[in-house]
């Protein structure tokens, strides 16, 4: 079973929309996901629990250091994507980086959230060795030059990034207030927010 972790040090950069809809793509691509919430606000198990048959992998949640560090003895998962809490110290964060194969840093391309990342990539990821790319979220869809300018600015550092990056569109948060991933979810914009998530399924996937 691989391990995909979604990390940030910081709060509300879409973490868990990351990984609920991360693991829906996954699925759409073949693979049999198991969504583990390890944060202690559960806002990935709140979502879930609004509308279980919608989703397409099944979710578990988990704080503990030591018991998360057996996670690969599950069977029966292609994948498990791993939600994190928004805390570089935290021993279960640190658990859970160590185990991953891959790590996704979601972030807006904002200058102050890109420092945020840096840091986040400095201190908790580079260490360990693991392979890991920055996706950028929440990108306005009519300033697209911000996230180009973001993703010039990760290359001059040296810090990799996914090509393809995730458009800001309201279907997203009405997608998590009905209960179901962006893939189920009917309105306006949403299969423009899905195909977002299927193009990073699919950097993600070739990096494998």
């Amino acid at each position: 079973m691989k391990l995909l972790a979604i990390v940030n040090g910081k709060g509300g950069v879409g973490k868990t929309t990351t990984a609920v809809n991360m693991a829906t793509a996954l699925a759409r691509r073949g693979l049999k996901p198991l969504l583990v919430d390890t944060d202690p606000q559960a806002s990935a198990s709140w979502w879930v629990e609004r509308g279980p048959d919608a989703f397409p992998f099944d979710i578990a949640s988990e704080t503990n250091p030591s018991l998360l560090g057996r996670l690969r003895e599950i069977g029966g998962y292609d994948v498990a994507v791993i939600d994190t809490q928004p805390a570089l110290a935290s021993d279960t964060l640190n658990t859970v980086v160590r185990l991953a194969d891959f790590v996704i840093v979601p972030t807006p391309p904002a200058a102050m959230d890109l420092s945020v990342v840096i840091e986040t990539v400095r201190r908790a990821i580079q260490p360990t060795g693991v392979p890991y790319r920055v996706m950028l979220t929440r990108v306005d869809p009519r300033a697209l030059n911000e996230a180009l300018e973001a993703l010039s600015t990760l290359t001059d550092i040296n810090v990799p990034a996914f090509h393809a990056f995730v458009r800001a569109y309201k279907a997203h948060e009405r997608a998590a207030l009905d209960g179901v991933p962006i893939h189920a979810y009917r309105g306006a914009n949403a299969k423009e927010g899905a195909r977002d998530y299927d193009r990073i399924a699919e950097e993600v996937t070739r990096e494998w």
